[in-house]
């Protein structure tokens, strides 16, 4: 039970500061965290909007309006799904993916920087495998709704 007590409003804590820095790196290049977020999702392959949300642990329905966003400002599309008619899949433009690398430096620095207080890339990568265990760990509980 303490762990938990301690670890829950670290998390969140941890994830409204993400969501902050991530808002300082974006801005520059023309985007807010939700639409970074949103367009690095699909910089390796198109994805449907559920597929997004799922890998983010968002709703469906937000992950929807920043995509809609997206394509409206021409920084994504939408392209045929030939998995699912109706479930189109988002790929970012040009315009999409030359605002992303412009948020390249401000990530840079945010990676050294995070590197440095943890004290090297073997802790940095410690904590970021135990982040990762953790989420885990969460998805595999029964969820009460």
């Amino acid at each position: 039970m303490e762990l938990l007590s301690d670890t829950a409003p670290a998390v969140f804590r941890l994830n409204g500061q993400f969501l902050a820095v991530s808002e300082v790196i974006a801005r520059p290049a023309g985007l807010t965290a939700a639409w970074w977020q949103v367009l690095g999702a699909v910089l390796r392959e198109p994805l449907p909007v559920s597929s997004i949300a799922r890998a983010m642990g968002l709703t469906r329905q937000s992950v929807q309006r920043v995509a809609d966003l997206l394509v409206e400002r021409r920084l994504a599309a939408y392209e045929p799904n030939p998995a699912h008619r109706r479930a189109k899949l988002l790929t970012p433009t040009a315009e999409g993916r030359a605002a992303v690398a412009r948020t390249a430096h401000g990530h840079r620095e945010l990676a050294e920087g995070l590197c440095e207080a943890l004290g090297g890339e073997a802790e940095f990568a410690r904590v970021a495998e135990a982040l990762r265990r953790l989420s885990e760990a969460m998805e595999a509980l029964p969820v009460r709704r």
